[in-house]
């Protein structure tokens, strides 16, 4: 069975996290990234880490929730990156689709996390969504010397350049739905060496389960359908992931 990487999933916000986990392993995921949204989510995913050795920890602060977030978050987002268990920073970022905080709020808040990234030498696990140019220029204003992680990747027309600065382009379910025309072109041109999968559990569930609440073990569908596309075998593909998620968050294969 190929070794399949979760590099980004929401576990406190499944039914059954235990569960969840426990299902994943036996579909051959080997790594499963429990991405924090805010302080709360942030402590859980820490705590999964350490309960489950499958599971590694990302904290940040969404951007929808920019504008609330508090000098004293900020102090216990510095306290939780030094856990051993925390590999990366964010999620972060940038969100003018649904622009649940202001602009000029996340773009600072995001600044934070870039700080604290660098500071704390781990990753940087990005969101961006509609904000494609702001999120290129911060970044490169920003975060020189960072491991950057796009997330549920959508800059499509900005392949080329994030591979020259080396940033790592996650792929999630909609990668498999059939009217995800630009992001199908774009995934054939993501280099080998940067690219990951992801669920983005509950949310996005590939095809053939499409509406339905994701989970961590429905990866494999992402990678079949990456594999599909770039016209290689899920073999082929899951080990370079599976490389590609180990030197990305500074891991032992």
């Amino acid at each position: 069975m190929p070794r399949f990487t979760d590099c980004h999933a929401h576990l406190d916000m499944l039914p059954d996290p235990r569960a969840a986990v426990m299902d994943a392993a036996s579909a051959g995921v080997e790594r499963i990234l429990a991405v924090g949204i805010d302080i709360r989510s942030s402590r859980l995913a820490v705590a999964f880490a350490h309960e489950f050795p499958s599971v590694l920890a990302a904290v940040g602060i969404h951007p929808h929730d920019a504008a609330g977030a508090s000098a004293a978050d900020f102090e216990e987002l510095e306290s939780l990156a030094e856990d051993p268990e925390v590999v990366a920073i964010g999620e972060t970022g940038l969100d003018y689709y649904h622009d649940r905080a202001p602009r000029d709020t996340q773009q600072e808040t995001f600044r934070r996390h870039v700080r604290l990234a660098l500071d704390h030498e781990l990753p940087l696990v990005v969101h961006s969504r509609e904000a494609a140019a702001d999120t290129m220029d911060l970044l490169a204003g920003e975060a020189a010397g960072a491991t950057v992680i796009l997330h549920c990747f959508s800059l499509v027309d900005h392949v080329e350049e994030c591979a020259r600065r080396g940033y790592y382009m996650s792929l999630a379910g909609n990668v498999s739905y059939r009217n995800a025309m630009r992001l199908h072109d774009a995934t054939t041109r993501i280099p080998a060496d940067l690219l990951l999968t992801e669920t983005d559990s509950p949310y996005l569930s590939s095809v053939p389960h499409r509406g339905s609440p994701n989970c961590p073990a429905r990866v494999a569908h992402v990678a079949d359908a990456v594999a599909s596309l770039r016209d290689t075998s899920i073999e082929t593909l899951a080990a370079a992931v599976h490389a590609n998620f180990h030197r990305a968050f500074n891991l032992s294969p």
